[in-house]
């Protein structure tokens, strides 16, 4: 990304948030080098608090990358913020609708001209008790297999001090300690060029998951848990005479 090249908007968001950023945290980031490749790459974040959009673009933003950051429609709703999100290359998505298909094709489009799209996995902030990330959603594995774009998992720890999503406290003090890593790329080889079945698509997903949570246990230390529980088989009612 050339400095140069960016819109209005896009400089006026930089403006507004990278200021506030630089106050606000005290940064340790490594492995920005995987986000300066050639075209398109599909960015993975772990989502652990309403804060982390604002720290992770940071991390992207002075890799040399531009975020297109894929939201819920309703956010582009909202009078004012919703144009500028617009105008500066966010794309919505009304997940369970034909719109759907519409966001695939933007997303699409944007790698094809060599952009770095963010997806969160999760689709949600993470509900485990401890912000390990839980089982993940398709969208990433089907983006992936779609384009080939190399899929990059970027892991966070620090965020949930800026703004605690379990007990809604927003954390003031200027130079709070967070930490950005960008992985390698995710090994999805085993399936290019795979029909996207619903099986395909899950298999790529828990490797893509896997990946971003081992990434974080390098950051945070210990164990973490599994993405998700195995429901238990129902036992078989044992027949007597």
């Amino acid at each position: 990304m050339t400095r140069r090249r960016l819109g209005f908007w896009q400089r006026f968001a930089v403006a507004l948030v990278k200021p506030v950023m630089l106050v606000w945290t005290r940064r340790t980031w490594r492995g920005a080098e995987q986000l300066r490749r050639d075209g398109g790459i599909i960015i993975v974040p772990n989502h652990l608090s309403h804060a982390d959009p604002l720290v992770s673009a940071h991390f992207i933003y002075e890799a040399g990358r531009w975020p297109q950051y894929l939201g819920k429609v309703s956010v582009f709703r909202v009078p004012v913020i919703g144009w500028i999100l617009h105008r500066c290359q966010q794309i919505p998505v009304e997940r369970g609708t034909a719109d759907a298909v519409k966001s695939l094709d933007q997303l699409i489009a944007a790698l094809d001209a060599g952009g770095a799209v963010v997806i969160y996995p999760e689709g949600t902030i993470t509900r485990e008790p401890q912000l390990w990330p839980m089982k993940g959603k398709t969208g990433a594995a089907r983006l992936a297999l779609a384009t080939g774009a190399p899929v990059i998992p970027l892991a966070m720890w620090g965020p949930e001090k800026l703004f605690d999503p379990r007990t809604t406290r927003f954390g003031l003090r200027p130079r709070t300690p967070v930490t950005v890593v960008a992985g390698e790329p995710v090994d999805l080889s085993r399936w290019a060029g795979a029909t996207p079945s619903r099986a395909v698509l899950e298999e790529m997903t828990d490797e893509i998951m896997l990946s971003l949570r081992d990434l974080l246990a390098d950051i945070r230390g210990g164990t973490p848990p599994p993405l998700w529980e195995r429901p238990a088989r129902p036992r078989t009612p044992e027949v007597t005479d």
